[in-house]
């Protein structure tokens, strides 16, 4: 199927369409791929957007370094958060694949953003990530002093497989000094952690 009729289907209703037709751009892709995908990101219409953001996740590192430049540089909200969301689903689809060290970058950089929708998908993606994106999620941690970002942050350090995880969240649980949904957040997300081990 010619590239035109893909990105179409993109947009279709049915989503074994839409991942079928993401499969077959994979696979097809030209020197155009990447950058068209990239160019649907700031589309109105949210199937076709998230559909784009999957492509880029299943085409893999390649994609990287024009998400990470459009996550840093784009002044559209819906484009970095969408950004944001591709590089989770490169670290998501790819575990065997070292992270680019660029990409932890730019994500620890875009926790900082003004709009929650960035921020909270670049915690969010950051976790995917996992250990080696552990050390950045904590030095954001103890600068912020936005507790929703705190709050994303921590809900990302949670889902996190590494043994200083439990100590961080020991340590914020019991710190009344904190912001008390930050606290809160920490506390069930150490019960959590607890449900899991008393089950494995």
């Amino acid at each position: 199927m010619a590239q035109e009729s893909l990105f179409e289907q993109l947009k279709h209703p049915n989503p074994h369409l839409r991942e079928r037709a993401i499969g077959e751009l994979v696979e097809t892709r030209d020197d155009n791929t990447i950058p068209r995908l990239m160019s649907v990101l700031d589309e109105e219409d949210t199937t076709y957007r998230r559909a784009a953001v999957k492509a880029l996740g299943a085409i893999g590192v390649d994609c990287v370094p024009p998400v990470v430049d459009s996550l840093l540089n784009s002044d559209n909200g819906t484009v970095r958060g969408s950004c944001a969301k591709a590089l989770a689903q490169v670290a998501a689809n790819y575990p065997e694949v070292p992270f680019p060290t660029e990409a932890i970058e730019a994500l620890k950089t875009s926790l900082n953003d003004y709009n929650p929708v960035v921020y909270i998908a670049s915690a969010m993606a950051l976790g995917v990530v996992g250990v080696p994106a552990f050390d950045s999620l904590q030095e954001v941690l103890k600068e912020t002093d936005n507790p929703g970002l705190a709050v994303a942050i921590v809900n990302a350090i949670s889902s996190i497989k590494d043994e200083r995880v439990k100590e961080l969240l020991t340590n914020l649980a019991n710190d009344e000094s904190i912001d008390t949904y930050v606290q809160e957040t920490a506390t069930s997300a150490l019960s959590r952690l607890d449900m899991i081990k008393f089950k494995s």
